[in-house]
Formats: C-alpha cells, sequence, structure tokens
C-alpha cells in the first residue's frame, strides 16, 4: 500500500498537467478507474518517435505492487520497444462537453470534463507459454467469463496457433498520475447544474461523468 500511494505522491517524470483542485490523490480510486476503463493506449517510443496502440488490459495488485497485462498482435512491431525504455499507458473514457449555460455569470467559456489516469512504468515481455496461457485466462475473465467454456473446448492446435500469433507483456508500474476535471472551480449550485444536466443525456459517457461529480460533490 506505501508504495502505490507513493506513486502519486512523487512525480520524477515530466508530468501531465494537473492543477492541485483536479489531482486524484487516492490509489484506490485510480486503480479502480484503471479497472472500469481497461481498454487503453500503449505508448512506447521508437528512435524518438512515439508509438502508441489500443489494448485491453488486466490490471493486477501483487504484494503492493501494481502490473498491466496485456497482449499484442506479433505483426505489431511495437512489442520489440517495450523492453528496455519507459512505458506510457493512458486510462480515459468518460468525457463530456460542458455549455457555459450551466454558469450563473454569463462571462463563462465552454469547457470539457473528464477523468484520466497515466501509468508509467518497465515492461517485460511474457515468453513462457504456461504463463502466456495465464494471461489469456485472466483476461478471459476479466472481460468474458462465461467463453472461458467454450475456450477451454477449442482443438488445442488451433488455441495454440492463435497463442504463437500474439506477444503478450506486463508492466510493472513506478508511478501514476491522475487527473479528474469535474468542475471542481465552479459553485455547488453550478456543479449540480451540471449533474443533473449531464445525468438527462441519452449520452453514455456524459451520464457517467455526471456520476463521478456526483460522487465528487457527496464527498465534500
Amino acid at each position: 500500500m506505501v508504495l502505490l500511494v507513493a506513486m502519486l505522491q512523487h512525480s520524477t517524470l515530466a508530468s501531465m498537467y494537473i492543477p492541485n483542485i483536479n489531482k486524484m490523490a487516492d490509489k484506490a480510486k485510480a486503480v479502480d478507474f484503471m479497472k472500469r476503463f481497461s481498454f487503453a493506449t500503449i505508448i512506447t517510443s521508437k528512435n524518438n518517435f512515439p508509438i502508441a496502440t489500443h489494448l485491453p488490459f488486466v490490471i493486477k495488485e501483487e504484494n503492493d505492487q501494481l502490473f498491466l497485462l496485456s497482449h499484442v498482435a506479433k505483426q505489431n512491431e511495437q512489442w520489440k520497444h517495450i523492453e528496455g525504455s519507459m512505458v506510457l499507458v493512458i486510462f480515459s473514457e468518460p468525457h463530456a462537453y460542458i455549455s457555459p449555460t450551466n454558469y450563473e455569470q454569463d462571462l463563462n467559456v465552454p469547457t470539457w470534463n473528464y477523468i484520466a489516469v497515466h501509468a508509467y512504468g518497465k515492461g517485460q515481455l511474457i515468453t513462457k507459454h504456461e504463463d502466456v496461457i495465464d494471461l489469456l485466462q485472466s483476461t478471459i475473465g476479466n472481460y468474458e467469463a462465461s467463453y472461458r467454456e467454450q475456450w477451454n473446448r477449442l482443438p488445442e492446435k488451433y488455441r495454440y496457433g492463435q497463442m504463437m500469433g500474439i506477444v503478450a507483456f506486463k508492466i510493472e508500474v513506478t508511478e501514476i498520475q491522475a487527473k479528474e476535471k469535474l468542475s471542481q472551480n465552479k459553485t455547488r449550485k453550478e456543479q449540480q447544474k451540471i449533474i443533473d444536466a449531464l445525468s438527462a443525456s441519452k449520452d453514455t459517457n456524459e451520464r457517467i461523468t455526471a456520476e463521478y461529480m456526483k460522487q465528487n460533490l457527496q464527498q465534500k
């Protein structure tokens, strides 16, 4: 627990811009967000040029350490740059346009509310066959546990062929930078008006943003 909390408190890297009012200092909240919105973007660098891939991740906590596990197609050469340098994984999902009509004063402009977690760490390829199997089983359990029975009864040759077409990896997280921009700089009345507007939206992203805003407002 101490190590994971430190990830949120002591940045040794170039930081995401996070005003103090928007800082998510609760480690458990950040990890819960990563688990809920686990389809993320992994960013590495090749010859000083950034490369990104969008992947589903399994988030595991082991002995006070946080690990992100996933796999890419073997034809995706980004896997060659996961080891040996710092890796960034960005988790972000709910976001919403905020209209100035929600504010009490006309002297305002539109903005955007959102939550984002940046996880930095050291990458390691998973090469042992049994460990790749464990990762795939964890992925199935995380995203569609009912599929496990079908996967297990597929011909072994077919499953082996599928596994030969991927490269599995894990990232040991060394730092987390988490931001929740949820109109904390506005009055309670204005925040509630925004929550009401977003809650009534047909857009799922906006309703989820309202959910997080409501939680934040209740904690005050």
